[in-house]
């Protein structure tokens, strides 16, 4: 488990997790395109292929910027699109609207725009990358299903997110995993349409280049998913603690987490939400495979954080 380490502390950490991502993910996609272009060419002339590099960094900069601007403020409408969440009115959800207002007023924090997912799992998340779009999001199932006391913890969970900056961090991550995966996607759709029309026209026609920048893509891709699920997977850890400190009431969210484990499936059209949730609704390998399928979960074990919730 990573140790919550309080709260100044923490949001320091991930802004300063943010700077890097921001910096780290255009220099890992300036690596793959400088490995595409030493590929292609065998390695065979340095200079040219450094002439090359050089002036098409401006164009690779310019256009994950455009990329990373649009995903990067419209998310919030994405993701109420994905889940397909609508405000929680606040008349007739004075219970859910009084907890969180507890909870804000106790840390002096501003009230997030709560949403709800009319659906019978039982899930929740936060997302936002400012005050303006804060949001925390709750399914009716969990509402309805959950008492005050760890309907409260989940709330707790999703404001420590919120506090912490996590949302901000997750979002940077996925926006630019994003490019990753679309380059792949649009690699493996050339490669197997281009061969189609080799077969037909019985010439090449740069099957092997796409190939290689398939290769490359795939490669950088599998890293930074790695490194997003790692960072996915401390950041519940840490949320669970904060939830703790904010109620004073482990056994509250340990009670919440029993409830939501093994329903809190529910559909998205889009898998990179899920990393949002609460829960993941994915259950982890047992035994010899564990520790592999471990890595590549964006969420720790359910029964862990219970574990863990019951020492404190």
């Amino acid at each position: 488990m990573a140790a919550y380490v309080g709260l100044h502390a923490q949001i320091k950490r991930n802004n300063s997790k943010s700077i890097l991502l921001l910096m780290a993910f255009p220099a890992l996609i300036l690596l793959g395109v400088y490995a595409a272009l030493f590929f292609l060419t065998d390695g065979s002339n340095l200079d040219e292929i450094n002439y090359n590099f050089i002036t098409v960094i401006p164009v690779v900069l310019i256009a994950v910027g455009i990329w990373f601007f649009i995903a990067y403020f419209l998310h919030s409408s994405l993701i109420q699109h994905a889940t397909h969440s609508a405000p929680l009115e606040r008349a007739s959800n004075m219970r859910v609207y009084n907890l969180t207002e507890n909870l804000c007023m106790s840390v002096g924090m501003k009230m997030p725009k709560l949403y709800i997912i009319e659906t019978d799992a039982l899930n929740a998340f936060a997302s936002g990358i400012n005050e303006k779009t804060y949001s925390v999001t709750l399914t009716r199932g969990i509402i309805n299903t959950l008492n005050d006391e760890e309907l409260e913890g989940v709330i707790a969970h999703e404001l420590t997110h919120i506090r912490n900056k996590d949302v901000r961090l997750l979002i940077v991550t996925i926006v630019f995993v994003g490019i990753f995966g679309v380059i792949v996607d649009i690699a493996f759709r050339s490669l197997l349409y281009g061969n189609h029309s080799r077969k037909r026209d019985s010439k090449d026609s740069g099957g092997a280049a796409i190939l290689i920048i398939l290769l490359i893509a795939v490669v950088l891709y599998f890293f930074s998913m790695i490194f997003k699920f790692a960072l996915s997977r401390s950041r519940e850890y840490m949320a669970d603690a904060g939830a703790v400190e904010l109620t004073k009431n482990a056994q509250a969210l340990s009670n919440a987490l029993r409830k939501i484990s093994g329903n809190s499936t529910l559909k998205t059209t889009n898998d990179e939400v899920k990393e949002l949730f609460i829960d993941n609704g994915n259950n982890l390998s047992k035994g010899f495979f564990s520790s592999i399928s471990n890595i590549f979960a964006t969420h720790p074990p359910i029964e862990k954080r219970i574990k863990v919730l019951e020492q404190l």
